[in-house]
């Protein structure tokens, strides 16, 4: 065999090694981007330092090592406490969820004794059932009863359940009377955290007591909301007074209809209305969610600061909904899961969580949103990332 043609055998064998090369090289390529696609809205694994199991437990134990706070506020330690609010009840009630999701019966055991008290020495924090951010105060006896079947925990979360619909005979106003002579609650105010605070308590009522009126007038004070101040596209003013979309008020609209939606019964009558209520929503809240996985102070300003708090109560609503099958797997997947990763850099190695919006009551300019304070270890925010991590790890939403 002469040189050239031994020359040209090789390059022949050459080319065709070569383009097995090429192609294994495709194949590993096209692999690895459709792994990337998959994990993109994949809710089940995450690397270390978003595994939702070790932000949980972080959270709690953080919760756990601090007193009993004044409106959640980091700020506001100082002040004597006369009972316990709101941010504590929404992190303790979520604390509740993910023990019980995880397994993990010792941070339960602490949650529940750190309650004890509350039947005993510090009865007088019991909050007065008077006020929607008061009677949610009631899901925690609820819990409690749900995991335990300890019938004083039933009588004291029933109460706050019954008393939200119950007119008192005394100091009642007109517009309170004439809520409850149509049907929905006396403390009715059309304020977006009531549809946390009043759905919360109610849907507790009934799933402890199976009985349908909790659970039936829970729907009809939703669409009451609904149709009182959802705008078209789904997003909510902070009240018919301040019409901006605050982030912390639309997220307790968000997690409220999901909390809603999955254990409404399917045949209810409003079930349908706020379904679309909540699909409507959550597909503006996909537009308006920007490159680090998180949303604005204002929902719909880009000039706005990121905002944890509503960021977190937003993905929340997200992954339910995809867990429970009513968004999109893929579409609302990766959303949702960009959330949690956006979230992951306002956690910080104590458990607390940074950039949460400082109490706010309504406001009447742009600037006065802007400028409200980006707390650190407000509960406002401590809650809602603890709610994703116990919807990230229950296997039956």
């Amino acid at each position: 065999m002469n040189k050239k043609l031994m020359i040209l055998i090789f390059m022949k064998r050459m080319k065709l090694q070569l383009h097995k090369l090429y192609v294994f090289v495709i194949v590993i390529l096209f692999a690895s981007c459709s792994q990337s696609k998959v994990q993109d809205y994949d809710l089940t694994k995450f690397e270390e330092n978003a595994d939702p199991v070790r932000i949980g437990n972080l959270i709690i134990n953080r919760f756990l090592e601090q007193p009993h706070s004044q409106y959640g506020s980091p700020l506001r330690i100082n002040e004597p406490r006369t009972q316990i609010t709101y941010p504590d009840v929404c992190t303790w009630l979520g604390g509740f969820w993910f023990s019980t999701s995880t397994n993990n019966k010792g941070l339960f055991n602490k949650l529940s004794m750190r309650f004890q008290p509350l039947l005993t020495t510090e009865a007088y924090l019991q909050p007065i059932p008077n006020h929607v951010d008061n009677n949610v105060f009631g899901t925690l006896p609820l819990e409690l009863y749900r995991q335990t079947k300890d019938e004083k925990y039933l009588e004291m979360g029933m109460m706050y359940a019954k008393t939200q619909w119950e007119l008192p005979k005394e100091s009642v106003t007109i517009q309170e009377k004439a809520w409850a002579n149509k049907g929905y609650s006396w403390q009715t105010r059309i304020w977006l955290d009531d549809m946390f605070m009043i759905t919360a308590i109610q849907a507790q009522a009934y799933r402890v007591t199976k009985d349908e009126k909790y659970i039936n007038r829970a729907a009809k004070e939703m669409v009451l909301y609904l149709d009182s101040i959802q705008l078209d596209n789904g997003l909510f003013y902070h009240s018919p007074k301040a019409k901006f979309t605050w982030g912390r008020g639309n997220g307790w609209m968000a997690v409220g209809m999901a909390e809603l939606l999955r254990i409404l019964p399917e045949n209810n009558l409003e079930r349908k209305a706020i379904m679309k209520a909540y699909k409507t929503m959550m597909a503006t809240l996909k537009y308006y969610q920007n490159e680090n996985g998180m949303w604005r102070q204002l929902v719909d300003d880009p000039t706005m600061w990121e905002e944890s708090s509503g960021s977190a109560m937003f993905t929340y609503a997200m992954i339910v909904g995809v867990k429970k099958g009513w968004l999109d797997k893929i579409e609302y997947g990766t959303v949702a899961r960009k959330g949690w990763l956006g979230l992951m850099k306002y956690v910080d190695d104590k458990g607390d969580v940074t950039n949460v919006c400082e109490g706010t009551d309504i406001g009447f300019t742009n600037e006065y949103y802007r400028n409200r304070l980006p707390l650190t270890g407000d509960l406002h925010g401590l809650a809602p990332v603890l709610w994703c991590a116990y919807a990230l790890t229950e296997k039956d939403l």
